[in-house]
């Protein structure tokens, strides 16, 4: 079959335009789609490294600070506070040397971003005691001798106080379930259990 109309005939229809035409609106239609869907400007993303500023509340005390996003917990207390005492170990969460509260809970420092401390009380060992006065807890690690090298001493001593707030320290079996996060390198379990059950029914009675 031709496709030329017979000589002589006339038709309103032209098959090789319509077909064309149709060939060019389906490539146009997703182009045309994909335009009205793409916002005009689209946002910058923020570039991660630049400094946010934010407020840390640690040991009562509003601390602000310009700090990378991604900034642990642990690195803001260590290298933009001054404070020291909390130890970092592992740097993976598991030998608990990093162990601060944050509102009254037990957290490994070195896997919390200081951003979601923000708003929050955070307590480090650094603030336990009052004055001269050390807090039971510290108190009971000195008279146990709960401690060799004392790098782990001071989360030992924040998860300990974590340990009898939440009820766990009725038995040295659970102090030592609840302690278990926490790694002695020199072994001085016995002792830290010991200092555990000395410091509870004071910290139970304030």
């Amino acid at each position: 079959m031709s496709d030329h109309s017979p000589t002589g005939m006339t038709s309103g229809f032209d098959r090789r335009a319509f077909l064309a035409s149709v060939a060019g609106t389906a490539v146009a239609m997703p182009l045309t789609a994909r335009s009205a869907e793409a916002p005009a400007n689209p946002p910058s993303p923020q570039d991660p490294s630049l400094p946010v500023d934010m407020t840390l509340r640690v040991n009562g005390e509003d601390r602000a600070l310009s700090i990378d996003a991604r900034t642990t917990l642990l690195d803001a207390l260590r290298e933009h506070l001054g404070l020291t005492g909390s130890k970092k170990g592992c740097d993976h969460g598991q030998c608990g040397a990093c162990t601060v509260l944050v509102d009254g809970r037990r957290v490994v420092s070195c896997l919390t971003l200081a951003l979601a401390a923000q708003g929050l009380d955070t307590t480090t060992i650094e603030g336990l005691s009052d004055g001269d006065a050390l807090h039971p807890m510290q108190q009971a690690f000195v008279d146990q001798d709960a401690f060799q090298c004392g790098y782990c001493t001071p989360g030992q001593i924040m998860s300990a106080v974590a340990c009898v707030k939440e009820g766990h320290a009725d038995s040295e079996e659970n102090i030592r379930e609840y302690m278990s996060g926490n790694i002695c390198r020199c072994a001085a379990y016995p002792n830290i259990v010991a200092a555990v059950k000395q410091a509870a029914s004071e910290i139970q009675k304030g």
